[in-house]
């Protein structure tokens, strides 16, 4: 006769505290209090009623971080605005300050400056998103139109689905359109075109392409000083080396090709040069670089076979009526097949700029020229990873370069907008420069376009003392000083690269008309006090140093 053995459910151990909660789980009934519990597991149980154990030895610490990952600096969104936003809710729960308001010029973020939306772009993008408008009359049939042919590309007939890697295939064929229009009939094959996550998510993967090697074959990446962080940050990032060339100040930021030359021979005694990055129009600095600049520089990069990196994120951003703006795809081809065929270039655009200034929408797009076509697989497998941009982004970028034409309903409205924008952004250029310039002590150079005013301010050497006591940049501890007394969130120079010996900050010009001139009004205002002050001081030491050397022995 077979003894019956009693199956009973096994449970693992819990500590004895805790164990009734493991029950509790499977149970429905019970105490309200003990039911309540039922929501968490044993693990989660113990956690929040269990004695506090041996906390264990962090995984990752400043000793075990990616070394490269703390080499990174950004200052667009460094210590000063960190401090900006800590004042600005200080302000909020009744911290009395002496101003009202932050005012955060550090950034080029239109629309938390201001700025309104340019109606189509959002109208489009909103069919987009919520098919179902469609069949309401406040939508214009252009609106209408553009979306229709976006979805009809999308998975599933939605924006929610991915997308291919390198994009929707119909934007891709709009963007190569208007980038043959925008350079005058100069052809554009729409499988060189990648939609991006803005424009810096294209410049970090072309850079991750392009660096290799160790030691005196590492990749060298040539940036301009002043130069906008995200390149040093990425040549940090992928332990690349910086291959610094500076722009003329003298000459309004201009470019100089026997700089480049004396970077590069310079550079080639420690690395393997491989990349000229150059930024046009120009971020800090404002300029817009002439046609000559341009065939000179694709030139040089030629002879040096070096691949071309052209940011051209501002191209809508000429205030200038000297000036216009030269994509370097154009000038490269105006110069012949012997170098629009051999040089390697790729241009980046972005939502984020321009008259839009959708930021948030994080679309951009960049084209690449004479890759080798193995290469090419490989950035889209690189792309890939990635699985696709925002496809929302990549509708934002359709509107951009497929606006309305002068026959469809939105087109008095949307130039109306766009010039409106532009014509403010001019005006503005034009009123930071004539201010800054008339305070002692401060020189600007015309803003002849993109979004900001790189002004050089004397720094008095008392202050200058004062800042190498605290471990800081002269110039950091002026802007620090400019956010204490005034609320103004501006960008030291020396985030961007400067030359040794001058001192400058980064301002946007997005702020309002209004808010600009308080800005600028307070920026002279505290600029007079702060040299007033230091030179003062100045004066103070150096009289009892002449009384001190009087006393007698």
């Amino acid at each position: 006769m077979h003894r019956m053995r009693l199956l009973i459910p096994w449970y693992p151990r819990v500590p004895l505290r805790t164990e009734s909660l493991y029950f509790a789980r499977w149970s429905s009934t019970g105490p309200p209090e003990q039911r309540g519990l039922m929501r968490f597991s044993t693990a989660e149980a113990a956690a929040k009623t269990g004695p506090p154990g041996r906390l264990r030895e962090k995984t990752l610490t400043m000793a075990t971080l990616n070394p490269q990952v703390k080499a990174v600096e950004y200052a667009v969104r460094g210590p000063i605005v960190i401090k900006a936003g800590d004042i600005e809710r200080g302000l909020q729960q009744g911290v009395k300050q002496p101003f009202t308001e932050v005012i955060k010029a550090n950034i080029g973020d239109s629309h938390a400056m201001g700025q309104q939306p340019i109606t189509f772009v959002r109208q489009v993008v909103a069919l987009c998103c919520f098919p179902e408008l469609m069949d309401s009359p406040a939508f214009p049939e252009d609106a209408k139109q553009r979306a229709r042919r976006i979805l009809q590309d999308c998975g599933g007939q939605s924006l929610g689905a991915y997308s291919a890697s390198q994009g929707v295939d119909c934007v891709r064929q709009d963007i190569a359109e208007y980038i043959t229009q925008r350079d005058r009939g100069v052809p554009s094959d729409w499988n060189d075109v990648y939609l991006t996550t803005g424009a810096s998510d294209g410049i970090m993967s072309i850079l991750k392409l392009l660096v290799s090697g160790e030691g005196r074959s590492r990749t060298g990446v040539m940036i301009p000083i002043p130069q906008y962080p995200l390149y040093s940050a990425a040549i940090s990032e992928l332990e690349a080396v910086h291959i610094n060339y500076y722009l003329d100040e003298a000459n309004c930021w201009a470019l100089d090709i026997e700089e480049l030359h004396r970077a590069y021979l310079t550079a080639k005694q420690h690395c393997k040069p491989r990349v000229l990055c150059i930024i046009n129009p120009g971020n800090p600095t404002g300029q817009v670089q002439s046609k000559k600049c341009i065939e000179d520089v694709l030139h040089f990069a030629y002879e040096e076979n070096l691949f071309v990196m052209a940011d051209e994120v501002y191209q809508d951003n000429v205030y200038s009526s000297d000036f216009q703006f030269h994509s370097f795809k154009k000038v490269l081809y105006e110069m012949g097949p012997k170098y629009f065929n051999n040089v390697e270039l790729a241009s980046f655009h972005s939502t984020s700029k321009g008259y839009t200034g959708e930021c948030g929408f994080r679309g951009g797009y960049m084209e690449v020229l004479n890759m080798d076509p193995q290469v090419k697989a490989q950035l889209i497998k690189l792309l890939s990873v990635r699985l696709c941009p925002p496809v929302s982004g990549q509708a934002a970028m359709d509107v951009i370069v497929n606006p309305p034409k002068e026959h469809e309903p939105s087109y008095a409205q949307f130039t109306k907008e766009k010039s409106s924008i532009l014509d403010a952004l001019a005006h503005k250029a034009r009123l930071t420069e004539q201010i800054l310039n008339s305070v002692p002590g401060i020189k600007c150079n015309p803003v002849q376009g993109a979004m900001y005013a790189f002004p050089q301010i004397f720094i008095p050497p008392q202050a200058i003392q004062e800042a190498q006591a605290l471990s800081l940049a002269p110039d950091m501890l002026y802007c620090l000083k400019l956010l204490e007394e005034t609320g103004i969130c501006v960008v030291p120079g020396s985030g961007f690269g400067q030359k040794e010996g001058t001192y400058h900050f980064r301002m946007t010009i997005l702020p309002t008309p209004e808010k600009l001139k308080v800005l600028l009004q307070k920026l002279k205002e505290f600029h007079l006090r702060f040299l007033e002050k230091y030179s003062q001081q100045e004066a103070q030491m150096t009289s009892s140093s002449q009384q001190m050397s009087k006393q007698p022995d």
